[in-house]
């Protein structure tokens, strides 16, 4: 099924549709967080930029999949306003993962009261600390006065169920153990694809992580699940800061070798018009053989490559 999201009417013929052919995502358990998230979440960054009526038709594609754990954040534009009008809808339907990019424990306590604000939300299932990049960066957050101060307050007064970690970048698996042992956090977030698995340090420092993160309970989410490589000097023609998969044979193999790993859940891209193809892939996933998912990272060529990634 393919459409041409022109507002409220293809919204209605897309409902109609799929309420004849409901395709449903399969789902695992997120750690120790006991909750049975689809194997792709609602990436809420993809919406930001669209308008109410575009925003509408991607919930409901999202939720006509099953899917039932979003992710959003503080930074991704209007995401938080074009999701707003539908609580407490949402918040009956969906796991709702949130995080702050805050590095002190006062800025994260603002941060948090304007994000319900704009949400219209009083509480949370998840909060993240965003984009912990480094060890200097963890060592801002973890130390006194940092956000992580906020977060742990936050479960205490109970505005969020659960707490996690997120980050970007090559140094984010090696990054996310350290904060692992210095803190008993509930999921971890970072990009994991077969482009980037070609990179031998990468690939290490990730199945340590999710080796680590299985053994100990702790939920895995992967980022940037289509990424091919960055823009170089080329037309950016996305809403995505990588270069993605377009195609839908490409998206399926990309998205198949990713639930192949032994991670629990993926937001979904960040581009829009991709969104739907993501699903339907999700919708129609088998676990690889060994030696398929092999072959797929022996045989990725980057246009260009984006170190950001690790994808070389």
């Amino acid at each position: 099924m393919h459409f041409k999201f022109s507002g409220y009417t293809a919204l209605r013929v897309y409902g109609i549709l799929l309420q004849k052919r409901r395709c449903l995502v399969e789902k695992r358990r997120l750690g120790r967080t006991e909750h049975n998230s689809t194997v792709v979440t609602f990436g809420a960054y993809s919406i930001g930029k669209l308008n109410q009526e575009q925003a509408d038709i991607a919930i409901q594609m999202c939720l006509e999949y099953g899917i039932n754990h979003i992710d959003i954040a503080p930074g991704y534009a209007e995401s938080m306003e074009r999701v707003a009008p539908w609580m407490p809808e949402l918040r009956e339907k969906m796991f709702l993962g949130c995080k702050t990019p805050m590095r002190t424990k006062d800025d994260a306590w603002r941060n948090v009261e304007d994000i319900m604000h704009r949400m219209n939300v009083d509480s949370f299932d998840l909060f993240q600390l965003h984009s912990v990049i480094d060890i200097e960066t963890l060592d801002l957050v973890t130390s006194k006065g940092g956000a992580l101060e906020a977060l742990v307050e936050m479960k205490e007064q109970g505005l969020t169920k659960w707490l996690g970690i997120t980050g970007h970048g090559p140094s984010s698996p090696s990054t996310h153990l350290e904060a692992l042992r210095r803190f008993d956090f509930d999921t971890v977030m970072f990009p994991v694809n077969a482009s980037m698995y070609r990179d031998f340090q990468y690939r290490k420092d990730s199945d340590l992580l999710i080796n680590f993160c299985n053994e100990n309970d702790v939920g895995i989410q992967t980022i940037k699940m289509i990424a091919r490589g960055g823009w170089g000097d080329g037309r950016k023609d996305c809403g995505t800061w990588y270069d993605p998969y377009r195609d839908q044979k490409d998206i399926d193999e990309s998205l198949w070798w990713l639930l192949s790993q032994e991670i629990d859940t993926a937001p979904s891209c960040g581009e829009f018009s991709l969104l739907q193809k993501v699903l339907d892939a999700a919708s129609r996933f088998s676990r690889l053989p060994i030696a398929e998912q092999e072959s797929i990272v022996s045989t990725r060529v980057s246009i260009q490559s984006e170190p950001k990634l690790a994808i070389i």
